[in-house]
């Protein structure tokens, strides 16, 4: 064989090596795509909440007041008995004299992680229910955490961390939330929920945020990787899966291969508005029309100087008096121009006008808002 010939084959083998082991189904640059594990879930593959009602002990007389929290009360009167102890008035008109200081009745949540197996550990969340002052050094008693069907998935106990408060009579500090505090694995997995995915025939991929473009092109992407039709957008929020017959008995190597792939979300024309910190985040799809824009506000400043006036010494009528001085300012905005934004400009373009007027967020909220009512802004305002 020729020389020539032979070093073009391996050129040519060299080249299907380095396609080979780029991914299908992706289009645009790779720096600009998203995993589909980054945007998307698939359907079983879940947390499950938690939560329970329990008690704390071994505070520092910060625990609830009895006579307030009757549940707490109840609470340790039933755990006392459960433990073979009478804490109840040894007659029908006794007194109660159960009132201990360093008990606190809490409510503990926790979040069950898929796949989740019996006896492994789940970090869990304390949060008092009564009027402890703080959870500090307290330890929660067995707890049984369920879930909404009402069923027990863990058991929670253990010391507790929580902030602290500390002062003297002038003065305190805080750190973090008292009354609130976590147990790192402070739960064991008593339940397991059950998730079978070597017989699933069918895969529902789940968008975190719904689109229809977006979705399109996650079916894309998956076809072109398994060569076949297998995947097909059932809504703007999923993506149906059909496990091909090679994948049978091994789905999670299927998902595993398909969380992978990259592909571009598509964006909605959106201003997100926060007007309580002025914040505004504004996506690179809003499109502005020809509008003209002013600013500008009426301000009127008052300045108060009272002066003391005083008669010539060795005067004889003359009395001190203060004399009122009273400054009036208007400012008409008359610095303020009239800005003409040209149609369809890009975000860049807008900030860069409208910086250009000097407004501030507080203002460009109130001209976003008004752009909208003229139907000059091609976007969704959505105000948190």
């Amino acid at each position: 064989m020729h020389w020539g010939c032979t070093r073009f084959i391996r050129s040519l083998a060299a080249l299907a090596i380095l396609l080979s082991s780029l991914p299908l189904g992706v289009s645009g640059p790779a720096e600009a795509a998203s995993r589909i594990k980054d945007i998307a879930d698939f359907e079983g593959v879940r947390d499950n909440l938690l939560v329970g009602y329990g008690l704390v002990v071994g505070l520092q007389g910060t625990g609830d007041t009895l006579l307030n929290a009757e549940f707490t009360r109840q609470s340790l009167i039933g755990m006392l008995e459960r433990l073979g102890v009478n804490s109840r008035p040894s007659t029908a008109g006794g007194t109660d004299t159960l009132k201990p200081k360093d008990v606190a009745a809490v409510m503990v949540t926790a979040t069950l992680p898929a796949f989740s197996r019996q006896g492994s550990r789940i970090d869990i969340t304390v949060s008092s229910l009564g009027d402890s002052t703080s959870l500090q050094g307290g330890t929660l008693l067995v707890t049984p955490l369920v879930g909404a069907d009402g069923e027990v998935y863990a058991v929670g106990q253990g010391q507790i961390s929580s902030g602290f408060t500390a002062g003297g009579a002038a003065s305190t500090v805080t750190k973090g939330v008292p009354t609130s505090g976590r147990i790192a694995a402070g739960a064991v997995v008593e339940r397991e929920v059950a998730i079978d995915m070597s017989k699933m025939e069918s895969v529902q991929v789940l968008l975190r945020n719904p689109d229809f473009t977006t979705a399109r092109r996650i079916a894309q992407a998956i076809n072109a990787y398994l060569g076949t039709e297998a995947a097909r957008p059932s809504d703007p929020a999923s993506v149906r899966l059909s496990v091909p017959a090679r994948f049978h008995g091994d789905t999670v190597a299927l998902l595993t291969d398909i969380e992978q792939l990259r592909v571009q979300p598509d964006q909605m024309a959106k201003v997100v508005i926060d007007d309580r910190t002025g914040t505004i985040v504004m996506g690179e799809n809003v499109r502005i029309s020809t509008v003209a824009i002013a600013q500008g506000n009426l301000t009127i400043r008052i300045t108060e100087t009272p002066q003391v006036s005083q008669p010539t010494p060795f005067s004889s009528g003359g009395t001190t008096t203060v004399v009122n001085r009273t400054d009036v300012q208007a400012d008409e905005g008359a610095d303020k121009k009239l800005a003409v934004l040209s149609q369809s400009i890009t975000l860049q373009e807008l900030v860069t006008g409208l910086n250009a007027l000097g407004i501030g967020p507080r203002d460009l909220i109130s001209i976003l808002q008004a752009i909208k009512a003229a139907g000059a802004l091609q976007a969704e305002i959505e105000v948190m």
